[in-house]
């Protein structure tokens, strides 16, 4: 039988003009230096306010990935 080993990490996105922005952008960083990403989470989500409009988005996400498995 075999099984999958996962981990999970927490990362940071930001956009100055939506949310989706944000989670695009953190995801797009992500696949840079990790593999075989399989899902994510958001887990929180908050903006920054500048003269009393939205400034920017700040999405926190969990994000799930299998480990490879050994040769």
């Amino acid at each position: 039988m075999s099984a999958d080993t996962f981990a999970v990490t927490k990362i940071v996105g930001t956009s100055p003009t939506s949310i989706e922005d944000a989670i695009d952008g953190a995801l797009t960083t992500a696949r840079k230096t990790l593999r075989n990403l399989d899902w994510f989470e958001v887990v929180s989500t908050r903006g920054y306010i500048n003269d009393g409009k939205v400034a920017y988005y700040q999405v926190t996400l969990e994000i799930g990935f299998k480990y490879e498995a050994a040769s």
